[in-house]
């Protein structure tokens, strides 16, 4: 005979092992709508977090009739993974999360400045201290590292609130949209990235970064911006895995 308490246990462990698992949520890496797309990640990878940065890109202009070669980037990271589209419980809407980036492109810099520069930031401790993104009509997002590029111009992401790093190198590109934020220079927006493990043994937890729905950030001809080296402000959301 069957007793009444081995039905309720059968019973209670249906509901918690025979349950259908709830697949976890994975944000999808925007795309520019163009002819061709940054490749996606490997099925294999997982995303780790989403960053918006925001800081300078640098050029170096070696007379006044060249085009301004690129010369590096500095950016505060402030974490937004929990904000994307989709996100149960937290996420915001896609229109207000595209908008993130040319907003944050209308707050002004924090880096240290470098003096005698409107943009440039201070060459050996470029970083002030560690503070949450406080954005006018977005919730706050919690800071989460520096971009920077190391001695050896090679891309750095120090993700030292979570303990991650990555030492990259480019794998692809492809041309912002067209109707992309130019930024305050009107310039234009820089360049949607992949980008891959430099080889280095520098990098701990990050496979691949990309850099998405960029704002602002091209140089500035050099016939305007004079001989030498010249800072550009830009936006961008940065996806980490």
């Amino acid at each position: 005979m069957v007793s009444v308490k081995s039905i309720l246990l059968a019973a209670m462990a249906t509901v918690v092992y025979g349950a259908p698992c709830q697949p976890t949520f994975v944000p999808t890496l925007p795309k520019t709508g163009g002819a061709r797309e940054l490749p996606s990640p490997p099925p294999s990878f997982t995303l780790k977090k989403i960053a918006v940065g925001h800081g300078i890109q640098n050029y170096t202009c070696v007379d006044t009739t060249s085009a301004p070669k690129a010369d590096g980037a500095v950016a505060i990271l402030y974490d937004v993974t929990k904000y994307a589209p989709g996100t149960p419980k937290t996420g915001i809407a896609k229109a207000l999360w595209d908008r993130i980036p040319s907003a944050l492109l209308l707050k002004p810099l924090t880096l240290n400045k470098l003096a005698g520069t409107k943009y440039g930031a201070h060459a050996t401790a470029p970083f002030p201290k560690e503070e949450d993104l406080k954005l006018l009509g977005f919730p706050i997002a919690e800071y989460l590292g520096h971009h920077y590029f190391d001695i050896s111009s090679t891309p750095m992401f120090d993700l030292n609130r979570v303990g991650l790093k990555a030492s990259v190198t480019k794998l692809d590109n492809v041309d912002a949209p067209a109707n992309a934020d130019k930024g305050p220079l009107k310039t234009g927006a820089v360049a949607w990235l992949q980008l891959g493990d430099s080889g280095k043994g520098l990098s701990s937890g990050i496979t691949q970064v990309y850099r998405v729905i960029t704002a602002g950030g091209v140089g500035q001809k050099c016939d305007v911006a004079g001989v030498g080296v010249h800072s550009v402000p830009y936006t961008t959301f940065y996806w980490f895995f």
